[in-house]
């Protein structure tokens, strides 16, 4: 079973982290802000600030910035800034004995997602597909603090993943009840790490996946490959996510995808799911159990999270 990280508690204190793309610092200033108002202590990356194009620092700067929280026994959460890209090019410089032996909460989503699996897969550390630090603002929806929350700070035996009720439910399809470790997150992100060390692993596993900003043609593109690395053979089930912003194509929506792509997979899948890059953030934790029954459109976390 994945490591849990200790629970987060008003008090501890949150590394702040740019792993990818830069953010500007007033904006990083005010959702410090925010996390303090909230009652936590703040602990900057020595390059958190960093702005080199559309890279914050240096690959090995930032892979140093995310060691050193890592390391740090004052440190609860790491928390980035944001995603952007080239989160994935500080693998290599980080140590997983280390990070395996000083287990954190890690959250994010967007390029943050190969971060995400990636620490689960090398480190076996259950990670959190949920809020960045650009989300931490007076304005964000309730829900998603409320997901965030239950996900890093309460040591609950299960937890059902639902939208909020003000948008549409899940919706399920073809028949099934499956349980497995869940992983994904950003299609885009992902794909990039097809055919590198840091390839996902779907086998016997929940497959989640979510867009934002991408036509469906680039989309289908991406679940054709991930189809042709047999990530969809080896997986039990799917949730789908939200397309943000997914601009259609050739006449072709996200949901006309769906149905002619995803759905004649035969697996049991999940769709609608509110989380990431949509308005509504559902906080899922990469590498924990997860049980999937299209008879009940649940999906559920079937253990702690943290500890």
């Amino acid at each position: 079973m994945a490591i849990r990280p200790p629970r987060l508690q008003r008090g501890d204190t949150i590394g702040i982290v740019t792993l990818g793309s830069p953010l500007a610092a007033d904006t990083i200033n005010a959702r410090i802000q925010t996390l303090e108002n909230m009652g936590f202590r703040i602990e900057l990356g020595k390059y958190v600030y960093e702005w080199q194009g559309y890279l914050a620092s240096s690959d090995r700067q930032r892979a140093e910035d995310l060691m050193d929280m890592f390391q740090n026994p004052e440190v609860k959460m790491i928390l980035p800034t944001r995603g952007g890209v080239g989160v994935s090019s500080i693998f290599p410089y980080l140590d997983r004995t280390i990070i395996s032996r000083n287990p954190k909460i890690v959250s994010g989503y967007s390029d943050i997602s190969i971060l995400l699996n990636m620490l689960y897969q090398n480190a076996n550390l259950i990670t959190f597909q949920s809020l960045l630090l650009i989300d931490f603002k007076p304005d964000t929806p309730p829900y998603n603090f409320d997901q965030f929350f239950a996900a890093t700070s309460v040591v609950s035996p299960m937890r059902p993943i639902e939208n909020p009720p003000d948008v549409p439910p899940l919706q399920s399809f073809n028949a099934g009840n499956v349980t497995g470790p869940i992983v994904g997150g950003n299609l885009t992100s992902l794909v990039t790490g097809l055919g590198t060390p840091y390839e996902i692993n779907t086998r016997g596993k929940i497959l989640l996946l979510e867009e934002v900003h991408e036509p469906i043609n680039t989309v289908y593109r991406y679940f054709n490959q991930l189809a042709q690395a047999g990530k969809f053979r080896d997986c039990l089930g799917i949730v789908i996510g939200q397309c943000s912003q997914c601009p259609p194509a050739y006449g072709k929506s996200f949901q006309d995808l769906v149905d002619e792509f995803i759905l004649p997979l035969n697996k049991p899948t999940i769709t609608n799911l509110q989380t990431a890059h949509s308005y509504y953030k559902a906080a899922i934790p990469i590498g924990a159990t997860v049980n999937l029954d299209t008879a009940q459109t649940a999906l559920t976390v079937m253990q702690p999270t943290v500890r």
